[in-house]
């Protein structure tokens, strides 16, 4: 493709679950989750530029260090990097931030999505582009037992009451480690993918996110025992 794929990475300071959970060491990164998804990001040659958008003065010094040709650092301003600010309002941030091409939305709290990954996201979403499809997200399938209120959401129990899960259609839950569609999309729908998206569906270890101060423990656990790369 010849237009830019650019890269945005929001990454505010503080986290009201997880205290400096962007920055804290992490698996033998003393720069934590911020580190490990700059070396990630950097090392994708299908992405161009990676801008980095935080208010955070230690991901900024961390950032700044690297010395990269390929890496945009933005201070956010504090209105945008509070807990109340939106999704919605990033998604306008991001358009204003990147003035054409393509943009790959990612986060650090996916340390396990690799540059062989982003390389294969990004592959799938040219791909999908030309088998109609207008953008991509990653999802984690869910094939269990789920139900809404008091009936099942994905099986017919007049059918059969406990069918094998292995039998169930796949549910796609959005994980949050890739979204990928064009800029103008950003500008005339206020969002980050669009109305046709393609479901990348992931493994659940690689798609782990964390959240949660277990999340953080159970993503270093798995590092460190080199269960899963990053």
């Amino acid at each position: 493709m010849s237009e830019m794929l650019t890269c945005f990475l929001p990454c505010r300071k503080g986290s009201e679950r997880v205290p400096r959970k962007n920055i804290k060491p992490f698996a033998g990164n003393d720069s934590g989750l911020v580190e490990v998804k700059l070396a990630q990001l950097l090392a994708t040659v299908e992405i161009d530029r990676v801008i980095i958008s935080t208010n955070d003065e230690e991901i900024l010094d961390y950032a700044q260090s690297l010395k990269s040709s390929k890496l945009t650092i933005h201070h956010r301003e504090e209105a945008l990097a509070s807990s109340s600010a939106s999704t919605d309002q990033l998604v306008a941030h991001a358009h204003s931030l990147i003035d054409a091409g393509h943009i790959l939305w990612t986060h650090v709290t996916s340390p396990f999505v690799t540059a062989e990954i982003y390389t294969a996201i990004i592959t799938k979403y040219w791909a999908a582009l030309e088998q109609g499809y207008d953008s991509l997200m990653t999802t984690t399938p869910v094939q269990g037992f789920l139900w809404k209120e008091d009936a099942p959401i994905n099986y017919d129990r007049g059918i059969e009451k406990w069918p094998r899960t292995q039998t169930l259609d796949p549910v796609h839950e959005v994980n949050s480690a890739a979204f990928v569609a064009h800029r103008d999309i950003y500008g005339r729908l206020d969002d980050r993918i669009g109305r046709r998206p393609y479901l990348f569906p992931m493994d659940k270890l690689v798609s782990h996110d964390i959240d949660w101060p277990e999340d953080f423990l159970i993503a270093e656990a798995l590092a460190n025992a080199g269960l899963v790369k990053t």
